[in-house]
């Protein structure tokens, strides 16, 4: 008997979680291909670049020479089979695995990646929402045949998309919700296309820690645990009305619904970001007078950096705003509106400058930031505007010149 066709009614929402593999360590190991299979960890600084050696051959750092505060951004699937993973203490990490390599962070080049995948995603399948450098969710729902094996196909043509277009591997979860898409695309990881639907739950969601849902934090976990909850079925097996007498009404009834697998939310394709920044932290403590000249050079490059972004992203800020933390751990932010929206790398500059002005700067400095908020499109800013007349750039610059760009930044705070 031939199969009828499917009717739009009898679709079922198919949506993909994407997520690479041990993004920012992978797109190392293809600079280092001689690495592949070491244990590696990411989240050294400078000091950490290899060395290439005459033979053409690299020398690289070892995680027992490492002495500082950093912390491991990522590490290899073999690094983390001892123990090490991100968020760590490079120093414990040390401890467990001190003959791992250790490589510096390249966040330029990790981005380049990331822009790299995520148009090759969009090539097959357009409706993608970008949920950070390494990861997406993809409706699914609308593509040709997808419904017919519940999305295997497209999976498998996602992957090799990525993979030809990077060279890396990445690991997809499609299931009818977003929710459980995040909590499948762990499931097989690395390199893992994992398929689910509703009747699956009980069999490979319910065994599942708690924690593994994505909005369940350490502190809901600990307090699940004291009710006796500590994997997903314990949670979908509580009385709805003991987790809205501990977790109120809005949280509580999120809970319930989470552990049985409900999520109407939608993939959202396209959102105006609030603000964009750059920051970095230290690799020790550096004081504003005497240090000045490299946290000059580096207050330099964030702003140029933040001004690059707001470029190649399509906008221009009239806030700009810069965030201390001191070796004190406390930390501070500054904020200055401009007259009108920039995205030159001078003003910026300039207003981070003068926001600098206003923090005591007696402590010694661990991170620096640039933020630029109040954000609009160059579309919008470009199109016509009949209410407003036009600034006369060349009588304002005549009035009050602006100030030089290579001033030194931290002026006037000895």
């Amino acid at each position: 008997m031939k199969s009828q066709p499917m009717q739009p009614d009898d679709r079922q929402r198919l949506i993909a979680h994407l997520d690479m593999d041990a993004f920012y360590a992978s797109v190392e190991l293809l600079r280092y291909p001689e690495l592949r299979g070491a244990p590696v960890v990411i989240g050294g600084g400078h000091r950490h670049q290899p060395v290439r050696r005459a033979d053409g051959m690299h020398e690289f750092a070892r995680l027992r020479d490492y002495t500082g505060r950093g912390v491991v951004t990522t590490s290899t699937y073999e690094a983390r089979a001892l123990g090490v993973y991100s968020a760590m203490g490079v120093m414990k990490s040390a401890q467990l695995a001190p003959d791992a390599i250790l490589l510096p962070v390249d966040f330029d080049e990790y981005r380049k990646y990331s822009r790299l995948f995520k148009a090759a995603v969009r090539a097959v399948a357009p409706l993608v929402e970008d949920r950070g450098i390494d990861e997406i969710y993809v409706d699914l729902t609308d593509l040709p045949e997808v419904q017919r094996d519940a999305g295997r196909a497209i999976g498998t043509q996602l992957k090799a998309a990525v993979h030809a277009a990077t060279g890396l591997t990445c690991s997809i979860g499609i299931t009818p919700n977003k929710l459980l898409s995040k909590l499948c695309s762990e499931l097989d990881k690395p390199n893992g296309l994992t398929l689910l639907g509703f009747a699956d739950i009980p069999r490979r969601i319910w065994p599942l820690a708690a924690k593994k849902v994505n909005g369940i934090g350490p502190k809901a976990s600990v307090k699940l645990a004291a009710l006796g909850i500590r994997t997903i079925g314990e949670l979908a097996a509580a009385d709805p009305a003991l987790l809205l007498q501990h977790f109120g009404q809005s949280f509580g009834a999120w809970l319930h619904a989470a552990a049985h697998g409900r999520d109407e939310r939608p993939v959202v394709t396209f959102s105006e970001p609030k603000s964009i920044s750059r920051e970095t932290t230290f690799e020790r403590d550096l004081h504003a007078v005497r240090d000045r000249a490299e946290l000059g050079a580096i207050f330099t490059l964030l702003c140029e950096q933040l001004a690059g972004d707001l470029t190649r992203k399509g906008y221009a800020s009239k806030t700009i705003g810069i965030k201390l933390r001191f070796d004190d751990f406390k930390s501070v932010t500054r904020d200055l509106t401009l007259p009108a929206h920039t995205m030159d790398a001078g003003d910026i500059r300039r207003a981070a400058g003068a926001c600098l002005k206003r923090v005591d700067l007696t402590r010694r400095l661990r991170l620096l930031g640039v933020r630029a908020g109040a954000l609009e499109t160059l579309a919008d800013l470009l199109a016509p505007q009949p209410a407003a007349a036009p600034v006369n750039e060349a009588r304002r610059s005549a009035r009050e010149p602006a100030p030089s760009y290579s001033l030194p930044l931290f002026d006037g705070t000895a």
